[in-house]
């Protein structure tokens, strides 16, 4: 079999997860360029992982032999990137969010779909074993309809954090905990759950941090197929918690906490996933957690390019959960019930 032969656009804090999951899919992977404008991230970078080092964007764009590109940069870079990298007919795999903005992330995702490339996006909560199972339950009608559905995500980040430049904001992040932590857990309910049609509730941005967006929501959901539920988003719960998914169904009650799953059914079933105890991420260090997942999402897109089939995450499901978080951060701006385009 002939590796898919990709580039690494971007050597800050996201990118480890991803090198180590490249480095064990060698086989499979080649690496021909890792880049950052940046010769300080390039020299730490290199000592730390096996790639070729490259100090231009030009060069990736003009290397034929560069199948596709890892887009690992700040999120306000991403559409400008993407759209040089599938002009060049190069396929994408963008890190979450798609860009600070939905307007920039429907330019992205066009941009893309008109090049005729694929987009792939790093949304990795849906490669976790756990999840998979009950979507499979789901679609096997086990459960049958989902009712009500509850999503809490309470996580703690301290204001060190917050206070390197740029994070926290709209101009650069696109927002606080729901397009920066909370957009993971949000995907993976909308991937199981269907939808959201509106919501309303309330936005905050409370005295434990000092920042431009927020830190805490809550609201409450109602979903396409008739179901309701809650959302509850903060980075503000010290010292962080893992994330939750409760579904309420028909035929019983389905619990994601973190890589655990819990299925409780009316004729006495029980079905449990163990959760996978090193899995974190919750706390002050929001890069403690396995590399596994991101692997599954790199094996994914590479096997998507082979097979020429959508990756498991399109730009077009990632832009489902952009527009519920506008509509959160909406509702919250105005206390008014908002409407989600579908």
């Amino acid at each position: 079999m002939t590796k898919t032969r990709i580039a690494i656009i971007g050597l800050g804090m996201a990118v480890t997860p991803h090198a180590r999951g490249l480095m064990d899919l060698a086989e499979d992977i080649e690496v021909v360029h890792a880049f950052s404008p940046s010769e300080p991230r390039r020299r730490a970078f290199g000592e730390r992982f096996p790639f070729p080092l490259c100090d231009s964007l030009d060069t990736i764009l003009a290397d034929d032999s560069v199948e596709a590109v890892a887009v690992f940069t700040p999120a306000n870079t991403h559409c400008d990137i993407a759209m040089q990298c599938a002009a060049a007919g190069k396929h994408v795999l963008m890190e979450k969010p798609l860009d600070i903005t939905t307007a920039r992330a429907e330019q992205l995702v066009a941009a893309c779909r008109d090049a005729g490339v694929k987009l792939g996006v790093v949304l990795q909560h849906r490669f976790r074993p756990a999840g998979m199972k009950l979507a499979q339950l789901l679609a096997d009608g086990e459960l049958g309809g989902i009712v009500g559905c509850s999503t809490i995500i309470r996580l703690w980040r301290p204001q060190s954090y917050y206070d390197e430049p740029g994070r926290g904001s709209f101009a650069r992040d696109g927002g606080g905990v729901l397009i920066s932590q909370g957009i993971h857990t949000l995907d993976l309910m909308m991937s199981l759950a269907g939808p959201i049609e509106a919501v309303t509730g309330f936005a905050a941005t409370t005295p434990v941090h000092r920042m431009e967006t927020e830190d805490m929501v809550c609201a409450a959901a109602r979903f396409a197929n008739g179901a309701i539920g809650t959302i509850d988003a903060t980075t503000a719960a010290y010292p962080g918690f893992l994330e939750e998914i409760i579904f309420t169904c028909e035929n019983g009650t389905a619990l994601l906490r973190g890589t655990e799953l819990l299925v409780q059914l009316h004729d006495g079933r029980r079905i449990a996933i163990e959760p996978d105890r090193s899995a974190g991420g919750t706390g002050a260090d929001p890069m403690a957690f396995p590399h596994d997942y991101h692997r599954a999402v790199m094996a994914d897109f590479a096997q998507a390019i082979r097979e020429d089939r959508d990756p498991k995450v399109t730009g077009e499901e990632a832009l489902r959960v952009h527009r519920l978080i506008d509509a959160l951060i909406e509702t919250g701006r105005t206390g008014s019930a908002v409407r989600i385009a579908s």
